[in-house]
């Protein structure tokens, strides 16, 4: 069976599974990995309790409820976040970065499974019942961006073109013309830009 491109990432309104893993994805590669925000240079939390503050600090950022993570999976999660980082804006580079996240997926026991409490319905995850949180975090993440590549739209998968910004995101607009992390970076961008044509 395939899946269609539009099914995943074609309309603005995304699978939800895809949207919510590739989102977490999303944020844990700019809390973690991130070297540059907003025309500013930033060093990325060094310690366990550092990059656990991060994540659950950009978890509360994002509406999302806190996550049960130690120091000790923070920095395993920061190791899946640098492996995940060369997928946003690969541009002609994709398929190496796709060799990349092969690699992460079996290394993680990604593999499709039913899971369900007793009394409520099963769920499809990406990751075995049995698997460490960072294992089912980083397998469902992964198998949810191969998804997105899967079906043609790793151009979905962007970095911010500003200068000074190593932000990602995931483009959920109609075209896939989102070129900036946010109305900030687009700002300074078009800013930038107008004074360079000043002064030609």
């Amino acid at each position: 069976m395939t899946i269609e491109p539009w099914r995943i990432t074609g309309q603005s309104e995304i699978d939800s599974y895809v949207g919510r893993w590739v989102e977490l994805a999303v944020l844990l590669v700019n809390v973690l990995a991130a070297e540059s925000t907003h025309g500013r240079r930033l060093t990325p939390p060094q310690t366990g309790g550092e990059r656990l503050a991060a994540i659950q600090a950009g978890l509360a950022a994002a509406g999302r409820p806190p996550s049960a993570l130690t120091a000790a999976d923070a920095d395993r999660l920061a190791e899946v976040a640098a492996e995940l980082r060369p997928l946003y804006g690969a541009g002609d580079r994709l398929p190496e970065a796709a060799a990349g996240l092969n690699d992460l997926l079996a290394r993680h026991g990604a593999v499709p499974t039913l899971h369900g409490d007793p009394g409520k319905p099963l769920q499809l995850a990406f990751h075995r019942p049995e698997a460490t949180l960072v294992d089912a975090w980083a397998a469902d993440m992964g198998t949810a961006l191969a998804m997105v590549i899967g079906v043609g739209q790793g151009a979905r998968l962007g970095a911010c073109q500003a200068a000074t910004c190593s932000l990602v995101f995931f483009d959920t607009t109609r075209n896939a013309s989102r070129r900036f992390c946010d109305l900030s970076c687009q700002n300074r961008a078009k800013a930038s830009a107008y004074r360079a044509r000043r002064r030609t």
